[in-house]
């Protein structure tokens, strides 16, 4: 049974991983200023052309892990930057008793996410993938 559902358990597994940078990727568009003042805030240098690299990582890596298009590159691309931005961001230890539980929430559902990145890189996208139809000896 699990191997008549392999396709489509793939294909969503990639659509859910993705769909939080592609939104994420959106949503910084839209609230650009938003995004390089807390940026800023947490100290960090160039934010603007910081926040224009995770655009497309976050836009670009997304989209080619949903079409599983360099899958495995996309997929560790984007484990390596969320395992930063979880380190920077969701610093649930240096926080205030107060602040600590939602950000260690978000800490932890970051690493999970990290870790369906980590397996898209190490079996690839899947049979129903471009990596799949260019012949990547992962794809099945």
């Amino acid at each position: 049974m699990i191997d008549t559902l392999r396709t489509p358990l793939a294909v969503a597994g990639r659509f859910l991983l993705a769909l939080m940078f592609v939104m994420a990727g959106f949503s910084k568009i839209a609230g650009f200023a938003g995004t390089v003042g807390y940026m800023q805030s947490k100290g960090i240098p160039a934010a603007e052309v910081l926040a224009v690299l995770t655009i497309l990582v976050e836009i670009g890596g997304g989209l080619a892990l949903v079409v599983g298009s360099q899958a495995r590159w996309a997929a560790l691309a984007l484990a390596g930057f969320t395992a930063i931005a979880t380190l920077i961001f969701h610093n649930f230890w240096a926080l205030p008793d107060a602040q600590k539980m939602v950000q260690q929430l978000m800490f932890m559902k970051n690493l999970s996410v990290i870790g369906g990145l980590l397996m898209v890189a190490a079996l690839g996208a899947g049979p129903a993938s471009l990596d799949a139809r260019r012949g990547d000896p992962a794809r099945a």
